[in-house]
């Protein structure tokens, strides 16, 4: 069974209402609260406690869902990559601004 999304998703593909384009479709687990969130800001909108970034030694954990097929990646292979391994669906190279909030350097 595929991890639930917490947020305010607006399609069955983790898309939600901050970041809805098509390549818009992964969550992130978060390691402070281990729930998946589409962004940060939906997790700041749910939760009361602040990020804890994953660190480095922990990236080859699970902590991405891909929206479209539902597979759990690695922070690495999620990192490394441009589209989904598992169905090819294309992630928004954009997010990679926002590694900062969410992987420790």
């Amino acid at each position: 069974m595929a991890p639930v999304v917490h947020g305010r998703k607006v399609d069955g593909e983790t898309r939600c209402v901050h970041y809805s384009t098509a390549l818009d479709v992964v969550a992130i687990r978060f390691r402070c609260c281990d729930r998946y969130y589409p962004c940060y800001s939906c997790h700041a909108e749910d939760e009361t406690h602040p990020v804890l970034r994953w660190p480095r030694e922990k990236w080859q954990e699970n902590a991405i869902l891909c929206g479209v097929c539902r597979t759990e990646l690695s922070i690495d292979s999620y990192r490394a990559a441009t589209v989904c391994p598992a169905c090819g669906a294309g992630f928004n190279p954009g997010c990679a601004t926002h590694f900062p909030l969410y992987f420790e350097e």
